[in-house]
């Protein structure tokens, strides 16, 4: 019987139509080749995206299995794509972001990768700076425009990947370019020669992928593209773009909207390797998040994100959103050091002057902060009540309360243990202490007089000198701390 298998595998590798999967164990199609579908007029898909409607989701209730690929990661356009929608950085800002981002991914390179401008001079000292830290991950690439000058540019400074641009959809090939798909097809595969003639690894960028004829166009260009990487013995990445963030992962969705679809398309029609299939999304519609998760899920070892999701519109996937996503995926943080996403919010803030939304998850002010007081009596007595996990120890935050006209005293004791870390001590303040009694009566003071902001640190602080300012000198010297023998009720 085994050697009846050995004898049909053989024949069917030979034929290059069925293969054995040793996964699988069934005999599986391996074979499978989309011609050019080239045409005069474009396809806009106008059933899906009239202009002057929400743009519909089509459901052919056709699903393709979960494919996750053995090693998963994530890429960083925080330089690139992130930088066109925010006041540019200094290249001292760009090199200590460089440096969290290393020590985000950890030891594994779990941020693999970052890409870089290198048009201005400040770029390329930029790249310079990042390039001269030595490290291994996240490695430097650029984005380039397809010109010689550029890709010569990028030889010299040595590095060895560079996205670009081989847009796919016909909104971009007819309507923007004015070419037909085999004039545009034709040019990106001579592109990707002479980026390849350098030695270089190319990154191409298929922009628009969600409103673009997959079978007639995307599929055939892909082959092409990965045909011209094994000429050259150098791999060919696919970035597939969401470029307007049309991409959903509802099961039984049709092309060109399909996440699952088009990461399964690419992996199992036109050859792409996992390793070599990238997501990259935007969140014109709250998808971003989901959809960078589906790709892993399907087939793309890497999604392409930016530090706190900067981009252009709405924005990209957010690096640190994707980084939680990996840990809830995977059941461990593959070495990453979590807590850095605090210090890139912090930095954000603090050095480079940007506004970070309040209720943004894991970096916004108010992301683990509550201000009912019931949910503040809930902290005190047990924190895993309404925290969604231990921030303190993987994030370094602990969960908080913002003291207002709804706190009541569980939210200002709450606030007390927090500020000056007395939770879990011996010296934890209960709620109904004379002084949670006392600096309750001052913020209902303030709401009384029309006050209508959230109480900040500095005020309670204040407020506790004045009720009681020997406990006050105690707690901001550290004399009352755990193990103190002074009443936690005084």
């Amino acid at each position: 019987m085994s050697d009846n298998k050995s004898d049909i595998k053989n024949d069917l590798a030979t034929n290059h139509t069925l293969v054995y999967s040793e996964k699988t164990h069934l005999l599986e199609q391996s074979a499978y080749h989309y011609e050019l579908q080239d045409r005069e007029t474009p396809n806009l898909y106008r059933t899906l995206y009239s202009y002057d409607s929400i743009p519909k989701v089509p459901f052919n209730r056709r699903s393709v299995p979960m494919n996750m690929p053995e090693e998963i990661w994530m890429t960083d356009t925080t330089f690139r794509d992130g930088q066109q929608s925010t006041s540019p950085f200094t290249v001292e800002q760009i090199k200590h972001l460089y440096i969290l981002m290393n020590k985000l991914g950890g030891p594994r390179g779990l941020v693999r990768q970052s890409e870089f401008f290198v048009y201005t001079e400040k770029d390329r000292r930029a790249v310079e700076e990042c390039l001269s830290l030595g490290f291994e991950f996240p490695e430097v690439t650029s984005w380039i425009r397809a010109s010689e000058k550029d890709f010569a540019l990028v030889k010299s400074l040595g590095i060895k990947e560079t996205g670009v641009l081989v847009s796919c959809s016909d909104y971009h090939i007819y309507n923007k370019m004015g070419l037909t798909r085999r004039q545009a097809l034709d040019k990106y595969v001579g592109v990707v020669k002479s980026i390849l003639e350098y030695g270089i690894r190319p990154r191409c960028h298929f922009e628009d992928i969600t409103r673009a004829d997959f079978y007639g166009f995307v599929l055939p260009l892909a082959e092409a593209l990965n045909k011209a990487g094994s000429e050259y013995g150098i791999p060919v990445k696919i970035r597939a773009c969401d470029t307007m963030g049309y991409g959903v992962t509802y099961p039984g969705a049709a092309l060109p909207r399909s996440v699952p679809g088009i990461i399964y398309g690419l992996n199992h029609y036109a050859g792409i390797p996992s390793s070599h299939i990238e997501w990259h999304g935007h969140n014109d519609f709250y998808k971003v998040v989901t959809n960078a998760s589906t790709a892993w899920l399907y087939g793309a070892s890497s999604v392409n994100c930016s530090m706190l999701g900067i981009g252009e519109r709405t924005g990209n996937c957010p690096l640190e959103a994707m980084a939680i996503e990996y840990a809830s995926l995977r059941g461990d943080d593959g070495g990453m050091d979590l807590s850095v996403i605090t210090e890139i919010g912090r930095y954000f803030e603090e050095e480079i002057g940007y506004d970070i939304p309040p209720r943004t998850p894991f970096v916004g002010r108010n992301f683990n902060v509550t201000r009912a007081g019931i949910h503040a009596d809930g902290l005190l007595k047990d924190v895993e009540i309404y925290n969604i996990f231990d921030t303190e120890k993987i994030l370094g935050r602990p969960a908080s309360v913002a003291v207002d006209s709804h706190s009541g005293m569980a939210g200002i004791a709450h606030w007390l243990n927090s500020f000056y870390r007395l939770a879990g001590t011996d010296s934890a303040i209960d709620k109904r202490a004379p002084i949670v009694a006392a600096i309750k009566e001052m913020v209902d003071a303030e709401y009384t007089a029309g006050r209508n902001t959230v109480m900040g640190d500095g005020e309670l602080e204040n407020m506790l000198r004045r009720a009681d300012a020997d406990l006050y000198f105690d707690l901001t010297h550290g004399r009352y701390k755990h193990g103190s023998t002074e009443s936690a009720d005084k």
